[in-house]
């Protein structure tokens, strides 16, 4: 199929346009040509991508190492006839690929929303009739009719527009409705300023228009949107690539001392079933069973504690992947801001006002700039403004659950509210001044004029309202501010207008024009000359005041905030500064330097890694543009968080190392696209989750930290044995003891663990940090060491004072449950004391410790336990020794500990 060019259709004008689609704009096609061309282009649809098999992705969440080591661990249970731990081990096996392989198909899941984002109907002209017909039965050269409601079936060439107003923000991020015109383009005009096309998805939010399709399925805006996140890389998160490598080395290191006591068994000459047995208790004690099911538990706890601070993980890797991050790439609009336009500057009577109060609530009031304490109503110019606001308007605010919205344009509802803050309520104003006649807003004339009843017998009132340019053109006075006419100075206006745009608002200007007692309608002719300018009124979507505070936490986290917004440059420049993105706190006077889509493009991939590295503001982006971005500060080694809420953040979303969805604001695509969702659609939100995700990665190192040196001692252990020809001080059931009882019962008491103070003060992460840094490694060779020794030491003490060997067994797993035991309160932090995390800051590990010990008398006292797992009941002296060995471990990792703090060798990372 070939694909018609996409970049031609706004250069071009529409009466070409139609010559170059063979299409008639008031007959559209016959019966004939749409068959030929249904048989060309195929159905309006997105093609869904076909990709790996189900069964062949359900078996490639099997080919890791650390599944490896579990699957050997089930067989070896198996083997031993230990049928209930062969269950547990081989179920978390499965368990995982389940959980993997649904997580997988997400993929597939975004295409499928793209796909439901088409229209279902269509109302078009076919040979010369208006009919309705399935969107997905369009073709290029068909006439659609749009009118407000409508979402847009197909990409189209506007033949026509009346007032056509197109929300266009879930394609390229554009704050407010775009107005339409179909008058020809700059040829390098970008997609977000084609004010000619209107494109597949987008709403139809006033007017009406009249467009040829250009373009339909696949070869949409939309549908490029679909292939980029078809083709969008799906990245492993920071913790599945270290807990790769870590199974790597792992599997190696077991393997090799596996095979060590088997071959130093049969060198020395031991039956050959008795070295295998040895070695089979060495794999069992050295292969972490635990870990797998406690990385589940302590990444789904962090998802609770997310979901409780408002932020929704879709994916459990994801909730560490935050802890990792090393830039945040956000959106602007509801995210950096309130998405609600409010009006902060007015200009009436040659004086500056400011506007207080924040987003669509009529709360706050209006006072001169500077100044405190003067009544605003006192002051006719800037009542005169603000009624013409609140008059030349077709917005409704209303109150919904507690919140105030607007029905209608943004911009309209924020002259509504500045008018209700100057006291001036929109139904009060209804009353006293009639509407009689309007002319609505063309993107042509850029301005909206009403005509009012004052009273009986008075002149008419004709009020206006619109861009700068347009309505200071059609005056010739000005109010001053005692509400006397005088001589208009279009200089000191076309200033202050300048003033307030460079600062990134967006400026309207007002004015009236007294009409006849009998006029009743009013036309363009009758606003073409002699108004009277009231004043100016300055709006912006506000920056968050919780977000700037979120943006000053990450920096001093080390992480870097870029803004990569649709809306125009100038303003995200200067809400950018607003919040500190881009700049020195010494520097807020001046915005950051901004790059818009045609900057993007200009760049090759080289010189945009520089650029991203550099530039935290980007401008008028297409979704290219963000993918490209993403992946220039990827390949600087970055893990780069993505927010978006629209179909066009999609592919972003998916490339990033975490995607971030808006739930208020966001599409449907958009979440499905995501790994995790905001409630609350707010920057902080994400600083939060970010916090809990470095507390998630804490908790998870501290259980490695904790666990491993359990594995590595029952190991050492094993080793020495057979080293020493002597009998085994634990057997290969003792360990599966100890190891599944302990995970459960004591190490996922670290899930539970609460966040250490000053985790926002840490850089984060490096990503090519290993799971296990230098410090870690010495800490968990060290209490291996000791729990070997203990064990080893206290099984030949209870041998040497006539002790059967089961019960000298039994105290040496013993000593690995209570070392373990006793090392747990030093892993609750990994550079901290007991005494300074706090003793009972965390109940859940004293729960743990006393089942953990009630399940340890059962071990050795119950008859039933004795005869299953070979154990013996022991006296209260052998319990002392045990007790004494486990205390004995602790004091010297709390020595330790303290050492390294005085010598700074406590870096974690």
């Amino acid at each position: 199929m070939e694909r018609l060019v996409a970049s031609r259709w706004h250069r071009i004008p529409a009466e070409e346009a139609a010559l170059l689609l063979s299409a008639d704009v008031q007959r559209g096609l016959d019966q004939f040509e749409l068959q030929a061309r249904r048989e060309r282009f195929g159905p309006n649809a997105l093609t869904e991508r076909k990709g790996t098999p189900a069964w062949i992705r359900f078996l490639q969440q099997f080919n890791q190492a650390l599944v490896y080591i579990l699957i050997g661990a089930g067989i070896i249970t198996l083997a031993l006839h230990e049928y209930v731990d062969a269950g547990v081990i081989l179920g978390v096996v499965l368990i995982n690929a389940i959980v993997g392989f649904i997580q997988e198909s997400k993929a597939l899941s975004a295409i499928h929303a793209l796909s439901r984002s088409l229209s279902s109907e269509a109302t078009v002209i076919r040979s010369g009739r208006k009919q309705r017909i399935a969107a997905t039965d369009l073709v290029p050269g068909d006439v659609v009719l749009l009118q407000s409601g409508d979402r847009v079936p197909a990409d189209l060439r506007l033949a026509q527009a009346r007032d056509l107003q197109i929300d266009e923000s879930a394609l390229t991020g554009e704050s407010v409705p775009v107005f339409k015109d179909p008058a020809a383009l700059p040829a390098d005009t970008p997609l977000a300023d084609r004010r000619n096309m209107v494109y597949s998805s987008t709403l139809v939010t006033y007017g009406a228009g009249t467009g040829l399709v250009t373009a339909t399925g696949d070869y949409t805006e939309i549908g490029r949107i679909s292939e980029l996140v078809s083709s969008a890389e799906s990245l492993d998160t920071p913790l599945t690539l270290r807990i790769r490598q870590f199974s790597h080395v792992l599997l190696v290191v077991i393997l090799i001392m596996a095979g060590m006591a088997f071959a130093v068994g049969v060198w020395q000459g031991h039956p050959v079933r008795d070295n295998f047995m040895a070695a089979v208790a060495l794999a069992v004690g050295a292969i972490p069973e635990g870990l797998p099911a406690a990385m589940t538990i302590i990444l789904a706890i962090g998802v609770s504690r997310m979901a409780r601070r408002r932020a929704i993980i879709r994916r459990l890797p994801a909730v560490e992947t935050l802890g990792s991050t090393t830039v945040i790439c956000s959106d602007k609009t509801g995210t950096l801001t309130q998405n609600a336009m409010t009006v902060q500057r007015v200009w009436a009577g040659g004086r500056d006002w400011e506007v207080s109060g924040l987003g669509y609530a009529p709360e706050g009031d209006i006072r001169p700039a500077g100044e405190h304490g003067d009544d605003a109503g006192s002051h006719a110019a800037l009542e005169e403004c603000l009624r013409c606001g609140g008059l030349c308007n077709d917005a409704t605010l209303v109150e919904k659950d507690g919140r105030w919205k607007i029905e209608g344009d943004p911009t309209d509802g924020a002259l509504i509210v500045s008018a209700a803050k100057g006291g001036m309520t929109a139904e009060a104003l209804a009353k006293a001044f009639p509407r009689l006649d309007a002319i609505a807003f063309e993107s042509q004339h850029q301005y909206m004029a009403t005509l009012h009843e004052t009273g009986q017998g008075r002149p008419r009132l004709t009020l206006v309202k619109g861009s700068m340019e347009a309505v200071l053109s059609r005056c010739d006075g000005m109010r001053a501010a005692d509400g006397s006419r005088v001589a208009l100075d279009a200089a000191a206006v076309t200033a202050r207008a300048e003033a307030l745009a460079a600062d990134g608002l967006r400026v309207l200007a007002f004015a009236s024009k007294e009409m006849p007692a009998d006029c009743v309608r009013i036309g363009h002719d009758d606003v073409r000359g002699g108004l009277t300018l009231l004043g100016l009124q300055a709006m912006v979507d506000p920056p968050r005041a919780e977000a700037a505070r979120a943006v000053a936490n990450c920096k001093s986290a080390g992480i870097e905030v870029k803004m990569i917004t649709g809306d125009h440059a100038v303003t995200a420049a200067s809400i950018a500064r607003q919040l500190g993105i881009g700049v020195a706190a010494r520097e807020q006077t001046a915005s950051p330097k901004a790059l818009t889509s045609r900057d993007i493009d200009a760049l090759s991939d080289e010189e945009l890694m520089t650029a991203a590295a550099e530039v935290s503001v980007f401008a008028r982006v297409t979704p290219e543009n963000k993918i490209r971005l993403v992946k220039a500060l990827q390949s600087r080694g970055h893990i780069a968080a993505m927010t978006g809420d629209g179909v066009n953040d999609a592919p972003a979303l998916r490339q990033a190392n975490i995607g971030i969805a808006m739930g208020l604001s966001g599409t449907e695509v958009a979440r499905e696209a995501a790994d995790m969702v905001l409630t609350d659609d707010n920057f902080a939100t994400i600083e939060a989750a970010v916090e809990e995700g470095r507390g998630v990665f804490d908790n998870l190192l501290k259980f490695i930290a904790w666990t491993l040196p359990t594995n590595g001692g029952e190991g050492l252990v094993i080793l020495l044995a057979v080293l020493l020809g002597t009998h085994l001080p634990v057997l290969p059931i003792h360990i599966l003891w100890i190891n599944m009882t302990t995970a459960v019962c004591l190490g996922m008491m670290l899930a539970f663990e609460p966040k250490e103070r000053g985790l926002m003060d840490r850089p984060p992460r490096r990503p090519d940090a290993p799971i296990l840094g230098p410090f870690l490694v010495r800490r968990i060779v060290l209490v291996s060491l000791l729990l070997c020794a203990a064990a080893f030491g206290l099984f030949e003490l209870e041998m040497s004072l006539n002790a059967s060997e089961v019960q000298a067994q039994t105290v040496a797993a013993g000593v690995f449950v209570f070392g373990e035991l006793f090392y747990l309160l030093n892993s609750r932090s990994l550079t901290r004391s007991v005494w300074s995390v706090g003793l009972f800051s965390n109940p859940y590990i004293w729960l743990g410790i006393t089942v953990m010990t009630l399940l340890q008398i059962v071990f050795t006292r119950a008859p039933f336990m004795n005869t299953a797992f070979q154990t013996a009941p022991i006296s209260l002296v052998m319990w002392a020794h045990i007790v004494i060995a486990g205390f004995a471990i602790s004091l010297v990792v709390g020595t330790e500990k303290w050492i390294s703090q005085r010598m700074k060798l406590d870096d974690i990372a």
